[in-house]
């Protein structure tokens, strides 16, 4: 920095002026500083700036399965809000959900001077581990479950599924089949529950469901059981990659959707409306999740947020997106 304000001829407190966006520099001046810091190559010294400010604009990022569309678009969420807010993002990626991983995940991350952590949470296994646990650094989970001393930022899973189960009622479907997530996934319990209570509040039958592991296959196995009952009018699945499996076994089976059988999913993938027939589903708004999680981290940072006795839970709301894979239901003559 001494190196730029010899070249442009200021003080070294103007280039920091410079710097920091801060007013008060007259705009030739500004513009000296600017031509004199590409001449020099001049990048600030990130350590260097964490030693004297006590504050390293990185953050943290704990992330689970990142290769499944909803905690992918989860971490890329939260690194674009933290990139917005002025700060970097340190990702450690866990293959294995214990408290000793995520221990060793968030020591690892504390080394490396980050300010605070998130952690991406959709397991019930992630959600246990991470209760009762103390780091050195402020600690927020995003899409999993309620934790009791964690400050947590969740999409309403269960008002999703509940409102997509009573659009297919509401098209004169006697039932609604349902096809759901891994066991362990809170997200898949909080569908379930969507879908069950929609059915029960209707008083309609509340058939057997299976568990699928979020794949295209696993719903196409799936599908082809459901698609050999003909008394099956509508199906509900618990994400867009198992209800394209599903589409195809009926497509197999001979059974037209929506003509037949009414399909829907879940997430509102970018794909979903190019499926064919484009699929009814629900939208997950992951950036907003990333700018809440960013935001209720950042509050913690800044000591204006609840203590843990009363951590925050910040939901996010889902919306449904009609498309022609649902329709009336067929007449039962």
């Amino acid at each position: 920095m001494a190196d730029v304000a010899r070249v442009a001829g200021v003080s070294h407190q103007t280039v920091s002026r410079v710097l920091n966006g801060l007013p008060n520099v007259k705009p030739a001046t500004h513009e000296r500083v600017v031509a004199a810091i590409e001449e020099l190559g001049y990048h600030r010294n990130s350590s260097a700036r964490a030693l004297a400010t006590r504050r390293s604009q990185v953050l943290g990022v704990v992330a689970f399965d990142t290769t499944l569309y909803g905690p992918a678009s989860t971490l890329l969420g939260i690194e674009r809000a933290a990139r917005q807010a002025g700060y970097f993002v340190s990702i450690v990626s866990l293959t294995a959900i214990t408290r000793e991983t995520i221990r060793e995940a968030l020591d690892y991350l504390a080394e490396q001077s980050v300010e605070g952590c998130i952690v991406i949470a959709p397991k019930r296994a992630a959600v246990e581990a991470l209760t009762g646990l103390r780091g050195p650094r402020p600690l927020v989970a995003v899409e999993g479950g309620v934790a009791p001393d964690l400050p947590v930022v969740c999409v309403d899973q269960a008002a999703g599924a509940h409102q997509i189960t009573r659009h297919l009622l509401d098209l004169g479907h006697r039932t609604v089949w349902h096809v759901a997530g891994p066991r362990d996934w809170l997200e898949a319990e909080s569908r379930v529950a969507g879908w069950r209570g929609a059915l029960e509040e209707a008083g309609a039958a509340v058939p057997e469901y299976a568990h699928g592991d979020w794949s295209p296959r696993s719903g196409y196995e799936i599908g082809r059981t459901l698609a050999a009952r003909p008394d099956i009018t509508a199906v509900f699945v618990a994400n867009d990659q198992m209800a394209l499996g599903v589409l195809r076994a009926m497509g197999e089976a001979g059974r037209r959707v929506p003509a037949d059988v009414s399909v829907a999913g879940f997430d509102d993938v970018p794909e979903a409306e190019f499926f064919s027939p484009p699929l009814t589903t629900v939208y997950q708004d992951f950036g907003e999740v990333g700018r809440r999680g960013i935001s209720v981290l950042l509050r913690l940072l800044d000591g204006a947020a609840e203590p843990a006795a009363h951590a925050p839970i910040e939901v996010v709301p889902t919306r449904l997106v009609l498309r022609s894979s649902t329709a009336q239901a067929p007449d039962p003559t």
